[in-house]
């Protein structure tokens, strides 16, 4: 077993459980890409057990703290049926199931969700990467299903040096799934949809934002970034008149579209627009539009804290538009995904757009991700999923 040496003093974050060691840390040692190796102290005592990333800034990823536990097929088997056993025990309203949430489940870099009859899982680090094949077959067996696909087209894989992959790992036949949330049909394609097909961590958050449409008797809303409109027929559910859903991608207004008919709601109470929701507000702003609800769910604009100043201009930004286009009253829903912007900076962003606006609300609710996208108490950057729903003076 190889061993990796930090840097005297570096050894502090492993001691708070932290499951990450950069590069800037390690003091002597290297391995093969993903090998697990031994990691020592600066005085030589054990730390951890951990997989070796020679390509990212994140060297090391912890597999665990126990000095006495064997990094093998076992041990992979052990923690996957922890972690399904653990979804098992949750209230989720729906057939789309987060299983494997990465370091929150000791497994870093992997991430697998189930639909239905399906698992969507990426392998975003070497360490996951060099245990494919028996993650697989642990996954199957932990689950009792026969179908895996891979959604391994993230660019993070290129941080970790290795090139996208997507495919059946097991099984074979239809890529596209429907799954029942809140008591809504939604359709899910594994093999075209974003991520590992869809965004269930806004389970959640899509059910608060129906019973706030029907509680706050919202009748004309503005859904922006809407991808395939989860929250669009959210807010049909809960009683809207009418719905505008804005997203750049054909494809996700297509099946938003259907998604309408699909629940049974008139499409001519929804309506899509393809194109930039930055410059779609502003001009409903000029074309005077007031809306009663407005969902703000943009993609990832700081990947990290190095990019959260340039990040936070954005998210101001179209928080500000949202603002103004709300009526009197009416119910903003904006999220933040970005690992880069802490839950704080957040709320000052938000209420910094508000003041801009020349508006003051309330904040009426926080939300994140649902609860099978575990966030432990070591690993604070599992929290990258944030919303303030925020009702306008």
């Amino acid at each position: 077993m190889k061993t990796i040496t930090l840097r005297p003093g570096k050894e502090r974050s492993l001691q708070r459980r932290h499951p990450w060691v950069f590069e800037s840390s390690i003091a002597s040692g290297k391995a093969d890409p993903g090998e697990t190796v031994r990691v020592h102290t600066g005085d030589g005592t054990f730390a951890a057990w951990a997989s070796y990333s020679p390509s990212s800034a994140i060297r090391l990823r912890v597999w665990s703290f126990v000095e006495a536990e064997r990094i093998d097929r076992a041990f992979l088997e052990r923690r996957i049926a922890r972690a399904v056993a653990l979804r098992a025990r949750l209230p989720i309203a729906s057939g789309g199931v987060r299983l494997i949430h990465g370091e929150a489940d000791g497994l870093p870099g992997l991430i697998v969700d189930r639909y239905c009859d399906v698992m969507s899982a990426q392998f975003l680090s070497v360490g996951v990467e060099r245990w494919k094949i028996s993650i697989a077959d642990a996954l199957l067996a932990a689950t009792g299903l026969t179908r895996l696909y891979e959604r391994s087209d993230s660019s993070v894989r290129g941080l970790e040096g290795l090139a996208p992959h997507t495919g059946w790992l097991r099984g074979d036949g239809p890529t596209e799934v429907s799954i029942r949330e809140h008591g809504w049909t939604l359709t899910v394609d594994v093999a075209e949809g974003h991520k590992t097909g869809f965004y269930l961590d806004q389970r959640d958050s899509r059910k608060l934002f129906a019973d706030t449409v029907r509680q706050f008797g919202c009748k004309r809303v503005l859904n922006c970034y809407c991808y395939t409109g989860g929250f669009s027929v959210a807010a049909l559910a809960g009683g809207a008149e009418h719905v505008t859903s804005v997203d750049s991608s054909a494809p996700a207004l297509a099946r938003a579209n259907a998604h309408v008919t699909l629940n049974g709601f008139d499409p001519a109470r929804h309506a899509v627009l393809d194109a930039d929701v930055n410059h779609s507000m502003r001009a409903m702003l000029d074309r005077g539009e007031r809306f009663d609800a407005i969902v703000l769910d943009p993609p990832k604009f700081a990947p990290t804290a190095a990019h959260a100043e340039r990040a936070a201009r954005a998210y101001k930004d179209i928080n500000r538009l949202a603002f103004m286009l709300l009526a009197p009253g009416g119910v903003l829903f904006t999220f933040s995904c970005s690992g880069g912007i802490s839950a704080d900076l957040f709320h000052k962003i938000v209420a910094g757009a508000g003041l801009d606006a020349g508006v003051d609300g309330i904040v009426y609710a926080r939300t994140g991700a649902a609860p099978d996208h575990p966030m432990t108490v070591t690993f604070p950057e599992g929290e990258y999923l944030k919303g303030l729903v925020v009702i306008k003076q």
